[in-house]
């Protein structure tokens, strides 16, 4: 097989992640004779994928419409003798679907699916997604599958394959007290964390909430961190001052020292709303951190409620501070979870697992 990855993303995120995590375990793949990278130029993943020594090529998009950049995708999967044509952004559909049904080629699509949205709400995208081209839709979990059933037709193209994460990225598992020295935390404090992008589905609203119960209640001492970056960041730094909880919770901002700081959580707290998987919940594991999670979206595919971790009902701020409560109060609790979760992701969520999944529906499209 020659493999085509192609996305037109700008951002960094867990989709775009695992574009270079299956790069890099298809290279172990006898069945994948060459790989290639199609991406928007000046964006995370070509240059990653760049550093990495990938064959990756940067393209000029300025428009999903743009019939001149799918001339060149058509041409480059000519030329390399490209088999799949694997898509993983929403432009990438359109142009990849431009590509094959004006400029003629012979390779399948096969479409990487990762949010949980509606994609039935005009004409041409409900068109897209029953092209005739798209010969498998690969969706992260099964509530994807779900919300895809309102616009395409034949539900038998949809297959779920789960989310990855790379477990010797994540090899830390001992607290050095990074996080207290960096924000002179006390050092009797327990750190009780979330990494998401400031963004309406992270629901850091009800993470807050949650938060002021606990402080309220004062039966745990701890500061709380939150990580990352985003459009609603100054709304919630805002909400975090309403409820005058400035001296509880840290913003420490975008960062690339994940593996290195992750561990220094005593526990996540993960309140999203509408979470395909939640890629970051497969770190904690891999870091040995408890977790406490929204029960919403894909989460419980990859969190199994008191066996690795705990589920809260979404949105319900005295559910979730039951839940940190009752599960920061035992370390056999605590050492159970994070020993079953890390098993967990070591059977179902590593690269070489979901690659080997990949494949394995990739390979279909072929023999089919």
């Amino acid at each position: 097989m020659n493999l085509l990855q192609i996305t037109v993303s700008q951002v960094w995120r867990g989709h775009e992640q695992k574009i270079i995590y299956l790069y890099e375990a298809f290279q172990n793949n006898p069945g994948i004779q060459n790989q290639f990278i199609l991406c928007a130029k000046n964006t995370p993943v070509h240059d990653i994928a760049t550093e990495k020594k990938m064959q990756v090529t940067g393209l000029d998009v300025s428009s999903e419409y743009d019939f001149k950049i799918a001339r060149q995708i058509s041409e480059f999967i000519k030329e390399q003798n490209i088999d799949i044509v694997f898509i993983h952004s929403s432009k990438a559909h359109t142009l990849a679907v431009i590509s094959h049904l004006v400029f003629r080629h012979s390779a399948h699509l096969v479409l990487c699916r990762t949010l949980i949205k509606r994609v039935d709400t005009n004409f041409f995208r409900k068109w897209k997604y029953n092209y005739k081209g798209i010969k498998k839709i690969i969706c992260v979990s099964n509530p994807v599958v779900d919300v895809l059933k309102f616009a395409v037709k034949d539900h038998s193209k949809m297959c779920v394959v789960g989310s990855v994460t790379d477990v010797d990225k994540f090899t830390k598992t001992k607290k050095e007290g990074l996080l207290h020295k960096e924000f002179n935390i006390p050092k009797d404090h327990k750190i009780i964390g979330n990494i998401a992008e400031f963004t309406g589905f992270k629901d850091h609203y009800t993470w807050i909430d949650t938060v002021e119960e606990l402080v309220k209640r004062n039966h745990i001492k701890a500061t709380y961190i939150l990580i990352g970056k985003g459009s609603l960041e100054n709304d919630i730094r805002n909400y975090v001052r309403k409820k005058n909880l400035e001296s509880n919770i840290l913003f420490a901002g975008f960062r690339k020292d994940i593996p290195e700081i992750l561990p220094e959580f005593d526990l996540f707290m993960f309140t999203s709303n509408n979470e395909p998987t939640g890629g970051v919940l497969l770190e904690a594991y891999a870091c040995r951190v408890p977790i406490v999670a929204a029960n919403a979206g894909g989460i419980p595919e990859v969190i199994v409620h008191n066996e690795t971790g705990l589920l809260a009902e979404v949105g319900n701020p005295i559910d979730f501070a039951d839940k940190v409560e009752y599960l920061m109060s035992s370390h056999k609790l605590q050492k159970d979870f994070t020993e079953k979760g890390y098993q967990y992701l070591v059977d179902n969520f590593t690269k070489k697992v979901i690659a080997d999944k990949m494949y394995h529906e990739l390979n279909s499209v072929l023999r089919s």
